[in-house]
């Protein structure tokens, strides 16, 4: 009869583990899945609707997508390619990341940093060397 009972609270208490234990992570999971649709939302307001509104986004399967923002819905928004004028509407939990493109420095920028970089080097060389050293053994 004792053995009945200390194996009932046992198993009880083991139902009581394992169901406090097994509900946490969905709800975890469910407060990261609302933070992540938000954090996209606010960025696709940001980033506003038109052709002129590029942007990058990856999906949660590993999807890129690159195109223009055309439409901002409650739920879902729509990108559209440049190039092939095809649309995909997506839904803001689908999203992992937004990003507006071309953040770097342009070819031309890079060029332009270039020559600057290289005549301050022959100036420093051929000018300002001279001027500082007057024939001793350090120069």
């Amino acid at each position: 009869m004792m053995f009945k009972k200390t194996l009932a609270i046992v198993l009880t208490g083991l139902l009581l583990l394992a169901t406090n234990f097994g509900s946490q992570p969905v709800r975890a999971d469910t407060i990261e899945d609302a933070q992540l649709a938000g954090k996209a939302r606010v960025s696709i307001l940001k980033i506003g609707t038109g052709q002129k509104a590029r942007v990058e986004v990856k999906l949660r399967d590993n999807t890129r997508l690159k195109g223009y923002v055309s439409e901002v819905g409650a739920d879902t928004f729509t990108v559209t390619d440049a190039k092939t004028g095809a649309s995909s509407t997506v839904a803001y939990n689908n999203v992992a990341q937004v990003k507006k493109p071309g953040k770097g420095l342009s070819a031309k920028t890079w060029i332009i940093v270039g020559v600057a970089a290289a005549a301050a080097v022959i100036v420093g060389v051929t000018v300002i060397k001279p001027v500082l050293c007057d024939g001793g053994a350090g120069c």
